[in-house]
């Protein structure tokens, strides 16, 4: 068991990277095999946008009750 460098990689061993390498590959497959139609880019960043804009409101009206 191998530890990696912090600098170089956020897991601790290579069997931790070789494991989260498969967990992701299979992730990204299964999305790839997913049939359901994807979601366009634009209605993407427009619910970003608002889910943004509500957490800047509730941190601003936060900071006017302290």
């Amino acid at each position: 068991m191998a530890n990696l460098s912090p600098i170089v990689s956020e897991f601790e061993t290579d069997e931790q990277a070789a494991s989260y390498d498969r967990w992701f590959r299979l992730q990204v497959q299964a999305s790839l095999d997913d049939p359901s139609p994807g979601v366009p880019h634009d209605q993407v960043m427009a619910e970003m946008d608002a889910i943004i804009a509500e957490a800047e409101k509730r941190q601003q009206d936060r900071a006017k009750v302290s």
